[in-house]
């Protein structure tokens, strides 16, 4: 299996560390989707949004339902996420 380097987060300092902060508090760790992002501070920020836009915000969809549809997708492609 490959190695990605990633900032630790005992080492994050700015952007990273508001992110890790927020991640610890949404979800009580920071997992590995948000971790190997975290070489380009605007990219991770980035993908929470979209994360935070599709799962979060009010839409249609219930939130169960929302993470339904990721959990089977996820499934279907054989992806640990």
């Amino acid at each position: 299996m490959p190695h990605i380097e990633t900032v630790a987060p005992d080492e994050a300092k700015g952007l990273v560390a508001r992110e890790y902060e927020k991640a610890v508090r949404r979800a009580g760790r920071v997992f590995n989707v948000i971790g190997i992002q975290s070489l380009n501070p605007p990219v991770m920020r980035a993908s929470i949004q979209l994360y935070e836009a599709l799962m979060l915000a009010p839409g249609p969809l219930a939130r169960d339902v929302r993470e339904m549809l990721a959990t089977v997708t996820s499934r279907e492609l054989d992806c640990f996420y």
